[in-house]
């Protein structure tokens, strides 16, 4: 099992003092941490159709970064240059049982918040320029070193490089430079512009990033889940209507009767909480979930261990609400019923990814078969 050594921080006094506030680079934050992957391996993952991934190659003459996005093939690879180049492969967490439980590490943040574990290697000078990112991201350095450049706060606004299959900063400087090796780890909070390059072979870089919905997104997704449950009787009215002083005018009693009725349906406690669950439990891949079929599910719930219990999927998305005493799970986009299972082992399968043993009551079965048919667990 991993753990982040914090030195003289704890996990609270990192989320007081740096959390979404500025960045921190912890030394030796992981001292013994094996790669979780071969160079060979991660290109090997890049052949894979779906598995998400990018190759970028920088010209340090033209100062010209060229995207290519997977699946790569091995004649991609073999024409590639000794140096300036960089694979990114995402979620490998989805595919690698020890880079999901390197995640574990980092449940100091709620695990919905909790995006994927993307892997770079880069080849000296490789890297993939001055950029910042929309949400909270941690770089642990897994192999070789890698100079990060870290500078201000930047937004949509910032002047960018034109022309570019990336998002390049055009006005980048650099306020502190950090020369990270193996076992080190940088956090950066969201907007802040850095740019890392590969300074030895090798360069293994673990991006552990979040979930941070946008206020569009998430406007969006709710009007679009209360309007789905409304029905095309309920509409604007006004039976407290007055003459007009000026039939043409918007006037303020009509727009006040518009925000009542926004705002009555915005301020629904349980809408917003059914809504929020199925919203953050979207897996980053639906089309990747497995999902049996009925004959599957009864097979597989025939030959269950309850002895052994469940481990939930890399790929799946599991979330509990509590209310009154009642469990609410949430898995995959998709709510779902706990009845009268045990929530001693569901609590313990969202929180942990594993639920121990179970006690293989009907109604635990009847939650198990639930999760499987939904391609949650195994």
């Amino acid at each position: 099992m991993y753990e982040i050594q914090w030195g003289d921080l704890s996990a609270e006094q990192f989320l007081n003092d740096y959390w979404q506030k500025k960045p921190l680079l912890i030394r030796q934050a992981f001292p013994n941490l094996d790669p979780l992957l071969e160079p060979d391996e991660l290109a090997g993952l890049a052949l894979e159709e779906e598995v998400e991934s990018r190759l970028i190659r920088y010209n340090p003459l033209k100062s010209d970064y060229a995207l290519q996005r997977g699946p790569l093939s091995e004649a991609d690879f073999a024409q590639l240059p000794e140096s300036h180049w960089t694979l990114l492969v995402q979620a490998v967490d989805h595919y690698v049982d020890e880079a999901a439980e390197l995640l574990d590490c980092f449940n100091f943040i709620p695990r919905w918040r909790i995006d994927d574990l993307m892997i770079s290697y880069a080849t000296p000078g490789g890297g993939v320029g001055p950029h910042y990112d929309n949400y909270d991201v941690f770089l642990l350095q897994a192999g070789g070193t890698r100079r990060w450049e870290i500078g201000g706060i930047e937004s949509s606004k910032s002047p960018r490089v034109e022309e570019l299959p990336l998002m390049i900063l055009r006005d980048f400087m650099a306020t502190e430079v950090f020369e990270l090796e193996p076992g080190d780890m940088l956090y950066l909070p969201p907007q802040v512009a850095h740019n890392g390059v590969a300074t030895s072979a090798d360069c293994l870089t673990y991006s552990i990033g979040f979930r941070a919905p946008s206020d569009a997104e998430m406007l969006r997704s709710f009007s679009d889940y209360i309007g789905e449950s409304l029905s095309g009787e309920q509409r604007y009215s006004d039976p407290d209507l007055l003459i007009p002083g000026a039939s043409g005018e918007l006037d303020e009693a009509s727009l006040q009767r518009v925000s009542d009725r926004l705002q009555r349906l915005l301020n629904q406690p349980e809408t917003l909480a059914s809504w929020f669950g199925q919203h953050v439990s979207e897996p980053k891949y639906p089309d990747d979930i497995y999902q049996p079929d009925v004959e599957e599910v009864e097979d597989w719930a025939l030959e269950f261990d309850s002895a052994l219990g469940v481990s939930l999927l890399p790929s799946a998305r599991l979330f509990y609400m509590e209310k009154n005493g009642q469990l609410q799970l949430f898995c995959n986009a998709t709510p779902v019923e706990t009845q009268d299972g045990n929530p001693e082992w569901i609590k313990k399968l969202c929180n942990s990814r594993s639920s121990g043993p179970i006690s293989a009551s009907p109604a635990d079965i009847s939650l198990l078969k639930k999760l499987y048919a939904l391609g949650a667990i195994e």
